[in-house]
């Protein structure tokens, strides 16, 4: 097998049970539950492991009001990947549910979008709208890190290992970043926030906890052109993720699901 295809995988970590009309701007007509999946996500090759974002735990869940169902660490480990042997870690954009579990990761360098930092450093923290989904803790978690040398920064499009790309979209966070990886069946691209939902990807609405709305319906379409096909992109939040791909094993389903298999449906 070439050394740049990788397996990805889904781990369920959270929930949260909410409205549909919370999801859109603009709300929705159904008046019915729509509710939000936490994930965090893991690429493996022959390079090694690779981790996209940290999610939050049980401190952080109360403080915000989303349940926490398994420990992050827990899903790493039932695929068999021990959190402390990580070496990379990418982190989509620095939002508390994205970036949390800050010793479970000891060894791991941290790779984040230039304008990320800026922005959740900088002047927009002034105003209590955009600095919302953002935690002080958090951010200057991630100042040390730069401090002891554990962060790349990127500005744009980038490779992190052959075969597993990082591209800046913006939109949702202005530093948001999904990546793209190689897989047996094509490039799959782990969207993280650049889509919550099928739904914002098919029906082009927009969750509303937004930067630039603009960016965000411009990411759809760049989501769709780097992956294999639209089937190919993975939502950041929902919860037919696990309906759609098998288990990584069984015993796993509805935790962690396999993303470089074929889906279900």
């Amino acid at each position: 097998m070439s050394t740049d295809i990788h397996e990805v995988y889904a781990i369920r970590y959270g929930h949260h049970a909410r409205k549909a009309a919370e999801n859109y701007i603009h709300g929705d007509p159904h008046d019915v539950l729509e509710p939000l999946d936490f994930y965090v996500w893991a690429i493996v090759g022959a390079t090694g492991t690779i981790v996209l974002d940290t999610g939050f735990d049980a401190a952080m869940g109360k403080k915000r009001q989303r349940e926490l169902i398994t420990p992050v660490g827990d899903g790493l480990s039932a695929i068999g990947i021990d959190p402390g042997k990580v070496e990379t870690v990418i982190v989509s954009h620095m939002h508390y549910d994205h970036i949390g579990n800050y010793d479970l990761f000891p060894h791991a360098r941290y790779h984040l979008q230039d304008c990320e930092m800026a922005y959740a450093t900088g002047r927009c923290m002034c105003h209590q709208a955009l600095r919302l989904p953002f935690e002080a803790d958090d951010v200057i978690a991630m100042v040390r890190r730069v401090f002891d040398g554990r962060v790349v920064f990127h500005d744009g499009v980038d490779e992190i290992v052959p075969g597993v790309t990082v591209h800046h979209i913006g939109g949702h966070s202005k530093g948001l970043q999904s990546v793209r990886v190689k897989t047996r069946r094509g490039f799959v691209v782990l969207a993280a926030d650049a889509s919550h939902l099928y739904s914002h990807l098919e029906s082009g609405r927009i969750f509303p906890l937004t930067y630039n709305v603009e960016q965000v319906v411009e990411g759809y379409a760049t989501l769709k052109k780097l992956a294999t096909s639209p089937a190919h992109v993975v939502p950041g939040h929902d919860p037919l993720v696990l309906k759609r791909y098998p288990a990584a094993k069984p015993g796993l389903e509805g935790w962690v699901a396999r993303l470089d298999a074929e889906p279900k449906t």
